[in-house]
């Protein structure tokens, strides 16, 4: 099939206008008028992706980061470019799918909300057209901890970051949530009543306000948004069913993330 039938049956569900604005979304590298028979999912294109999608012989790449985030000032070969360069060399198109992912209804923020049980979600704050980015919703009433210890149980982590002061432990019944770096909604998480707020990197200053506000939270870091991988896999396996595609998902074996903590 053509890569361009592909990716307009994933954008009738996550369409690129629904990103925010000045962000990095679509097509970055290579062709959609090109037949493929090997479609890849990932988190990152980094190098140990594309040697992935090299051996496997992938067509397309659908990433949520994309692999071109800054403008490029040449494209001579460094170990950075050459991650660029290896994947025009093997033909391989590249599509983003960025924070429409994040905002889209039945997107990764309500994967990360069922994962956790919160229930009766709103969205965090909102981007156009009765869309938003982030959610908040109801939990079980339960400690900080007993919940930070459900997010490193729910997606399989070595630790997670407690913004909190040694003798805080409220018991928690509202949470907001928003995969990747979500600090700069905190704002929004306070006036709907979130009592803790759960997103990656955050700053030191930045949790320092949180807490002089108010909100509690857990950082469990940027990359969490690994379930993009199995949630846009399953939803591709519905559509391969449905419309009779003779194509190959491959879900990235390739481990992106640059932290691991002693």
């Amino acid at each position: 099939m053509k890569a361009r039938d592909f990716i307009a049956r994933y954008e009738a569900y996550c369409p690129q206008e629904l990103s925010m604005e000045g962000d990095v979304s679509g097509l970055q590298l290579g062709t959609l008028d090109k037949e493929i028979k090997r479609v890849m999912v990932t988190l990152d294109v980094r190098e140990p992706t594309v040697a992935e999608a090299i051996t496997a012989g992938v067509d397309l790449i659908v990433t949520k980061h994309a692999p071109i985030f800054r403008p490029l000032k040449n494209l001579v070969s460094t170990p950075q470019n050459d991650i660029l360069l290896q994947l025009v060399k093997h033909d391989i198109a590249v599509y983003v799918s960025h924070t429409n992912i994040d905002i889209v209804p039945d997107g990764l923020n309500d994967w990360f909300c069922q994962l956790l049980d919160i229930q009766d979600t709103e969205v965090l704050t909102a981007t156009t057209d009765g869309y938003g980015i982030g959610r908040v919703g109801n939990i079980r009433p339960q400690s900080l901890e007993d919940l930070a210890h459900k997010v490193k149980m729910v997606f399989n982590l070595d630790s997670v970051r407690l913004i909190k002061y040694d003798e805080d432990n409220p018991e928690i019944s509202r949470v907001a949530i928003c995969g990747g770096s979500g600090q700069g909604f905190y704002q929004d998480a306070l006036a709907k009543g979130a009592q803790a707020f759960i997103t990656g990197d955050i700053y030191y200053h930045t949790a320092q306000d949180m807490l002089t506000q108010g909100l509690l939270a857990i950082d469990p870091g940027h990359h969490i948004e690994v379930l993009f991988i199995k949630g846009v896999i399953d939803k591709m396996t519905v559509w391969k069913e449905e419309e009779n595609w003779d194509v190959e998902l491959l879900a990235s074996a390739s481990s992106t993330n640059p932290f691991s903590h002693l």
